[in-house]
């Protein structure tokens, strides 16, 4: 493939599914302070457009369906067209709706959307990716979540999706490895909503005091802990699985 020259070759290139919006916008955000340079991924055009164009010059967009594997192709193509280099995958993009009515009522449908954007699309750019990213010793990062252990009812079709993202994460450690590390962050309660949407209904003191931490996380958190395993601090660390969710996972509820 022939690569545009661009001014932004000594950068470090991040490609960010899911990035209009929640915790895929909170990681944009955060690498391009860090220095980093971002392509956001989404199949929101219009939002991703106006997303892109507000953070800055370092951020372009590309629209991309996931669970596509021509719009994948394309929009790994069109990365290393606008920027010349690819340095970290962060595969955010997933139906995030948990619950999706009682088992014996799931449409197939559904199940099969929900498997395909969430865990067939990590594979998808993982496989498009990884020649890039093996160029420049990379790394990946997985959204998963802490459904991957836990569960409420009826929400089968996203269990086994992020369940099927953490196994996933090792494999592909272990297939990549060396050139390439590969980790899972699994978010908990994450008010992941637009700062309006967060003044205009604030959280109960309940919401946040039932976290061993004291409050609910924030994209930022999701951020903080993404930047760090993307970074040459985390260098030793590949296969893992990084849970932030405030302690939650680990309190012992009895009713």
């Amino acid at each position: 493939m022939e690569i545009a020259s661009t001014g932004f070759r000594d950068a470090r290139v991040a490609l960010v599914t899911g990035g209009a919006r929640g915790i895929g916008l909170g990681i944009a955000a955060w690498l391009l302070v860090e220095g980093w340079k971002v392509i956001l991924a989404d199949v929101d055009a219009p939002r991703g457009q106006q997303v892109a164009e507000a953070l800055g010059e370092g951020a372009a967009f590309v629209a991309m369906d996931v669970a596509d594997d021509r719009q994948v192709a394309a929009g790994v193509a069109a990365t290393l067209t606008r920027f010349g280099r690819l340095d970290a995958l962060v595969c955010n993009a997933a139906i995030a709706t948990a619950h999706s009515g009682p088992l014996e009522s799931l449409p197939l449908a559904h199940w099969q959307q929900v498997i395909g954007v969430n865990l067939t699309g990590t594979m998808l750019l993982a496989r498009h990716c990884a020649p890039y990213l093996r160029a420049r010793n990379g790394a990946i990062v997985n959204i998963c979540s802490t459904r991957a252990h836990q569960s409420e009812p009826d929400s089968e079709a996203y269990a086994a999706s992020k369940g099927g993202v953490l196994s996933l994460t090792h494999a592909l450690a272990i297939s990549l490895a060396p050139e390439i590390r590969v980790n899972a962050i699994s978010p908990g309660w994450i008010d992941a909503r637009d700062p309006h949407q967060r003044r205009a209904e604030p959280l109960s003191e309940a919401d946040h005091a039932q976290h061993p931490s004291g409050r609910v996380g924030t994209v930022e958190d999701v951020a903080a802990a993404t930047s760090w395993l993307l970074s040459p601090n985390a260098g030793f660390v590949t296969g893992q699985e990084l849970i932030v969710d405030g302690g939650m996972t680990r309190k012992m509820i009895y009713r």
